[in-house]
């Protein structure tokens, strides 16, 4: 009998998500792929692992007894990775990392670039997800490790899977049409006759902003909802409205914005999660430190940074 680990890993997903579509959104697969190598994995231990109920494809009693083996199965490929990766003198490895726009191109540059310098060995792969969905993906094995969020105002409640090392408190601010604000700082209610350009309520982002709101007695008119700080700022520069933006994301900023301070205190924390069973593995506690170096290097650490002067 021979068992394909990447046709368990789809089993295990199934028997965790209970749809085909949801187990291949989780493995960043279409439907049919996953349904094919299923089909395949019947084939190849010679049983019936799936049934048809409607509409729905539901595990039979083997299938469930597959998938409950393929837990233990996988978890000791990943001990048995990790046991090798720290047997040799220099770490090798290849790690999965969950990122979105602001962290991709404010931290990791560096920290992938310093990385490489003092460990070649460890290669870095990076897949873009929303934040809210990160966490989840390291949790179900897709991701190594990935960046994770918590608002000063909306914290995240964290799973007992997963650990935490905290990379970095950013401050939040007001980005605006440059000229639109004459002084260094404001508050929110000072913005509230602006129109506003904000993530959706959906998100981490758009929450924790619509909750900063209600606690500073104000309903601002939301003209545009949109999900990346780029895309915000760049709104706010053809003089669409105002948003905010976080210390990573002012790497992100176009001509034509001022950023000032916000007399409303709201900071968020960067995190990054990764799997309690493998919170020793040598390869991605390297990671961890070359990432938390690259915001300390920009001035980032463990307490909120002073807020920054607008632009001239």
């Amino acid at each position: 009998m021979d068992l394909s680990l990447p046709r368990l890993r789809m089993l295990r997903e199934l028997h965790r998500r209970g749809t085909i579509t949801a187990a291949a959104s989780a493995l960043h697969y279409t439907a049919s792929a996953v349904s094919q190598q299923l089909a395949q994995l019947e084939r190849d231990v010679g049983t019936r692992l799936l049934e048809r109920r409607g509409r729905r494809v539901q595990l039979t009693d083997r299938g469930v007894l597959l998938a409950e083996h393929a837990e233990e199965i996988l978890a000791l490929v990943e001990r048995a990775t990790q046991a090798l990766e720290e047997s040799g003198e220099s770490v090798t490895a290849s790690l999965t990392a969950g990122v979105w726009a602001s962290v991709a191109s404010g931290l990791l540059p560096d920290a992938l670039t310093a990385l490489a310098r003092t460990h070649p060995g460890i290669l870095v792969r990076t897949r873009e997800l929303a934040p809210e969905a990160t966490a989840a993906a390291v949790r179900d094995g897709a991701l190594d490790l990935s960046f994770a969020l918590d608002y000063s105002n909306s914290p995240m409640t964290w799973d007992h899977g997963l650990e935490r090392a905290v990379i970095a408190v950013e401050r939040i601010h007001a980005a605006v049409p440059a000229g639109a604000v004459p002084t260094t700082r404001v508050t929110l209610a000072e913005l509230a006759e602006y129109p506003w350009i904000l993530a959706p309520a959906r998100s981490h982002f758009g929450n924790s902003a619509r909750l900063a709101f209600q606690s500073a007695g104000i309903a601002p008119r939301i003209d545009h909802e949109v999900e990346e700080q780029a895309t915000a700022m760049a709104m706010a520069a053809a003089g669409l409205g105002v948003t905010l933006v976080s210390d990573l994301g002012l790497a992100l900023r176009p001509p034509g914005v001022d950023i000032v301070a916000l007399g409303d205190i709201l900071t968020r924390t960067v995190s990054l999660a990764y799997r309690t069973n493998t919170g020793r593995r040598a390869a991605l506690l390297l990671v961890v430190d070359a990432i938390r170096a690259a915001a300390a290097a920009k001035g980032l650490g463990a307490t909120p940074p002073a807020p920054i002067e607008p632009a001239e």
